[in-house]
């Protein structure tokens, strides 16, 4: 080859190569800044799924508002979709988790107390799978557990129910009988003694098995014992037999107080408030946590502070509460999460104290 070209060979493969280079370092460079900055980095085993509580998916209570502020909203905002099962019984739950740890899913969120038995075994047997569970807790190195301050948020509808009863009767009507439910009707009898030490607070659970979540019959039938008995206002935290307590307060023309969702607009004029869980939210925030590949064991619990529970004012219920009533519930709220009141939680010790 003479001089001539073969310089202008050499000098052609230099800045080929130097191209190449400028070209393969922007490359590296982009991805380094995008997997650094990048909000939606997607975890490389993110298969997400969902096991709800054994009552029905559309409750109106608690694995609705799940499944509409949390899995709808996933849903609507990626690509990839949850997965999701709703067991009939206990048999079809342990069943329902065994294939979808076969099939690859990860993480799985189970939801619910009833679902923490088979949930700690699925999670002991299958290390290399992330659990998240709603409002129950398993104490493993794969599970991340998120639970609520429930006795927080019953205190302010037990404040409102105080301040709002003309009888100075209440009642309270839970689920099953069981430390969680518990939790609900210790929180709103200290808001209900907060403001009327001398109110009546009648109490009724429906039963001692997760049956006592789907029998509106047996709500209406305490409710109307309740109110014979003088309440004007209930506080029904016990799923869907809460339907049948509200039914009752209809007929019988008065108040109810809704929980988990915002139930102010199944009933208007009838329901005086809910007790809110940002159930939904909470699931929506672990979902996008771990597909970002920031999912993390332990336990958190979410209260009035962390914007984890509240009470509901809005259109539905507006009219019937006074202004007045309304700055002193949040008054109070505020002082909850200052500290300034601490909210006995019944299952620290099994009692509660009023």
């Amino acid at each position: 080859m003479e001089g001539g070209k073969c310089c202008l060979f050499v000098k052609s493969c230099a800045q080929n190569f130097k191209q190449k280079a400028r070209f393969l370092f922007s490359s590296f460079l982009l991805t380094v800044i995008s997997s650094v900055f990048s909000p939606w980095v997607i975890a490389d085993s993110f298969k997400p799924a969902i096991v709800y509580s054994s009552s029905n998916k559309f409750d109106l209570s608690f694995n609705e508002t799940i499944f509409r502020n949390g899995i709808q909203k996933f849903n609507d905002l990626n690509s990839i979709k949850v997965y999701e099962f709703e067991p009939q019984f206990r048999s079809s739950l342990k069943k329902g988790l065994a294939e979808m740890i076969q099939a690859g899913y990860n993480p799985i969120i189970s939801v619910g107390f009833e679902n923490a038995d088979s949930t700690y075994v699925a999670a002991k047997n299958n290390p290399d799978t992330h659990f998240i569970i709603i409002d129950a807790v398993v104490d493993l190195p794969n599970a991340q557990s998120i639970t609520f301050k429930e006795h927080e948020g019953s205190y302010l509808v037990g404040v409102l129910a105080a301040l709002t009863s003309k009888s100075n009767t209440v009642g309270f009507i839970g689920g099953m009988k069981s430390s969680l439910i518990s939790k609900f009707s210790c929180g709103f009898a200290q808001g209900v003694r907060q403001v009327n030490p001398n109110a009546i607070i009648l109490e009724d659970n429906i039963g001692r098995t997760m049956a006592a979540f789907d029998n509106p019959g047996k709500g209406s039938h305490l409710a109307f014992q309740q109110m014979k008995q003088g309440a004007d206002i209930i506080y029904a935290a016990a799923g869907n037999s809460g339907k049948g307590v509200f039914k009752a307060a209809r007929l019988k023309n008065q108040m109810v107080i809704g929980v988990d969702s915002n139930q102010n607009g199944l009933m208007p004029g009838y329901v005086l408030s809910s007790m809110v869980k940002n159930i939904g939210f909470a699931t929506l925030q672990a979902l996008q946590e771990s597909q970002q590949g920031d999912w993390h064991s332990g336990s958190r619990a979410l209260g009035l502070k962390e914007g984890g529970v509240d009470w509901a004012l809005d259109e539905h219920n507006r009219s019937l509460i006074s202004e007045e009533t309304e700055q002193k519930v949040n008054k109070i709220k505020q002082q909850i999460i200052a500290n300034e009141i601490q909210v006995h939680d019944f299952s620290s010790n099994n009692r509660c104290s009023i």
